[in-house]
């Protein structure tokens, strides 16, 4: 039978379609591994791959987005867990998020309904609950001005103070100081990005796209590196109810992530017109 086949890097994943029979259909899985959502996609692939005979004509392909991030870009994935399903290099449908039914009603559109092993049972949704980290104190540092496009952007960085890591005696945190620090983090300036690494040096596919996204958009913005302290990266989860990042927040509202951003770029084009470089200026403090 097929397998859930891990591709590890981009030079085996261009092999691997290149040279696969035209006639083969390939399911593109592109994941994270820190994304609950994905270890539920996970499951229902290698389930659904346990119906088809060895025989069968498709190939399953399970892709960190984050590591092989010109792969994600070049399939516009802005968020996970995301499948494709193309043929002979042409893409026959997508599907975004891990809704069994949507999964199981692709893959059997294309490639038919398995074989003698019939149908197995898909597992129902996983949910996760974010935990809460010892609490850090914030302090802002000087950031840096880029120079994109000609336009100038100013980005201010927060980081937890080296010599305030340690949280209560218990080792649990304060959750009501926490949800204070976070409401103003959010708001420490009109447009603020709480990313993996910082702009100059993004450490995920997606924290690259929005900050180019920005950068593209003349956006002056703040940005917090929600690596650099693990209370606001697992807080920030529960606080905005969005359990990935990055995250984008315009006048301490959240907004989403990037394919959020994407879909009211679409929708309205001047979005981000009151974040211009030239407008309201980064905030201090946090």
């Amino acid at each position: 039978m097929p397998v859930l086949q891990e591709v590890s890097d981009e030079a085996q994943f261009n092999s691997l379609i290149q040279y696969a029979n035209p006639t083969t259909l390939a399911i593109l899985y592109f994941h994270t591994p820190w994304a609950a959502p994905c270890a539920q996609m996970r499951t229902i692939l290698e389930t659904l791959a346990s119906t088809y005979p060895s025989s069968s004509d498709i190939t399953f392909l399970s892709i960190n987005a984050e590591e092989l991030a010109d792969v994600s870009e070049s399939y516009d994935v802005t968020a996970v867990p995301f499948l494709v399903l193309q043929r002979d290099g042409k893409v026959l449908e997508t599907v975004s998020g891990s809704d069994a039914a949507k999964v199981r009603a692709a893959v059997e559109k294309h490639a038919g309904s398995g074989g003698a092993q019939g149908k197995a049972k898909v597992p129902p949704p996983l949910s996760a609950d974010p935990s809460v980290a010892p609490k850090a104190k914030v302090d802002k540092e000087e950031g840096e001005t880029v120079n994109g496009h000609g336009e100038a952007k100013t980005f201010g960085a927060y980081k937890p103070d080296e010599g305030q890591t340690n949280g209560s005696p218990n080792g649990e945190v304060d959750k009501a100081e926490l949800n204070t620090r976070l409401a103003n983090l959010v708001k420490a300036a009109p447009v603020m990005l709480f990313m993996k690494g910082t702009p100059s040096a993004p450490q995920c596919g997606f924290s690259r796209q929005l900050v180019s996204l920005l950068r593209e958009n003349s956006v002056k913005y703040g940005f917090f590196n929600i690596l650099a302290d693990d209370d606001v990266r697992q807080g920030l989860k529960e606080y905005s109810d969005w359990p990935t990042f990055p995250q984008l927040y315009t006048n301490g509202e959240l907004v989403g992530g990037l394919d959020i951003v994407k879909e009211e770029l679409d929708a309205d084009p001047e979005f981000f017109d009151a974040f211009k470089a030239n407008g309201s200026a980064v905030a201090a403090g946090a």
